[in-house]
């Protein structure tokens, strides 16, 4: 089929330029406008960017010339990865303008009419999409992905939720640098070092763990009845996010009903054989001393949560292990997925 014409808004910064390399290949998807900073704009991509990845920057977007943010020329589908600073204004001014924007940003994720999507967790979220139009009088949309700490939780938490609801969960993270953009954290602040502060990130978990895993209800998503306490650490680790989760479970169950639940876990993207979507979205190690960022890191080519170390919880009732990559799974990855699902919708037609 012909692909679909995609812009990058961010597309210099680190998650923007993961959707660049997730892109290169997409059969669904082909970059072909990308925008960034006023100091960015007018200068090929090759120039504008200083590229961070592993893998070469794709000769494809080499000499696309970097637009202003501004809706003018930009395609129907825009990826956002702006800053949260700038990110509000021009994502609305993109919706207005009739884009659908898929944001990365935190502005509009709290939102009652905006999707904050994981598309084996809450796919029926993105009906929400239909109210927003209404409400706000445009014929664009802006739907979001959770934070990058979020999205492991949320992952290994909904089979969870599914088969045995859940009353209590206590969350402690360990996070990588690469969370914090380029440049980052300075080497003299991390190195050798635990930084057990990262501004705001402990209440958008607690907050988008509920949104997530609420349920929607006559138009609106009725949050998840269970409480989430979270501490949130920045550890020297290039990628991955690592966490240590404790449960307290609406019903009984044993250790083994936990990983069967796992195991099994599908939803539409695997139904659908969407083309980002993980064969296996939650992976269970039973080794004792994994998962780990260093070996498990890329399982599923990062679009997977890998799980282990589950054991039981003297304190509430099971605990265990979550490692997702924060940079494909936790950002760039997370919004490709939904931007695939929504096209299986129709919303991208």
């Amino acid at each position: 089929m012909k692909k679909l014409e995609v812009g990058i808004l961010g597309a210099t910064g680190m998650v923007g330029q993961r959707f660049v390399s997730l892109l290169e290949h997409h059969p669904w998807f082909e970059v072909a406008w990308l925008a960034a900073s006023e100091k960015s704009a007018g200068k090929p991509y090759g120039e504008a960017c200083s590229w961070r990845l592993h893998e070469p920057m794709p000769k494809a977007v080499r000499s696309l010339v970097v637009e202003a943010c501004r809706p003018s020329g930009a395609p129907q589908l825009v990826f956002s990865s702006l800053d949260s600073k700038v990110a509000g204004e021009v994502e609305l001014e993109f919706a207005r303008a009739g884009h659908a924007v898929i944001s990365n940003s935190s502005n509009y994720r709290m939102e009652p009419d905006v999707p904050l999507l994981i598309p084996e967790v809450n796919p029926d979220h993105l009906a929400l999409v239909r109210g927003q139009r209404s409400k706000r009088g445009w014929k664009g949309m802006i739907v979001t992905n959770p934070n990058c700490t979020t999205v492991g939780l949320a992952m290994s938490l909904a089979p969870l939720e599914r088969a045995f609801g859940l009353k209590q969960v206590l969350m402690t993270s360990m996070q990588a640098v690469s969370g914090a953009g380029y440049p980052g954290v300075p080497t003299l602040d991390i190195l050798g070092n635990v930084i057990p502060y990262i501004s705001g990130e402990e209440e958008k978990v607690e907050r988008e763990t509920q949104k997530l895993l609420g349920k929607l209800v006559d138009g609106a998503v009725r949050p998840g009845d269970f409480a989430v306490s979270a501490h949130c650490n920045r550890v020297l680790v290039e990628d991955g996010h690592t966490e240590t989760v404790s449960v307290a479970l609406a019903s009984e169950a044993s250790l083994r009903d936990l990983v069967e639940a796992w195991s099994g876990f599908r939803s539409v993207p695997q139904e659908r054989g969407l083309p980002s979507a993980p064969k296996h979205p939650i992976v269970v190690r039973d080794e004792r001393d994994r998962p780990q960022p260093k070996f498990d890191l890329a399982v599923e080519g990062g679009m997977a949560t890998v799980v282990g170390r589950l054991r039981p919880c003297p304190v509430l009732q099971f605990k265990y292990i979550a490692l997702s990559h924060n940079t494909i799974r936790g950002a760039a990855g997370a919004a490709l997925l939904n931007a695939e699902l929504m096209k299986s919708e129709g919303y991208l037609d």
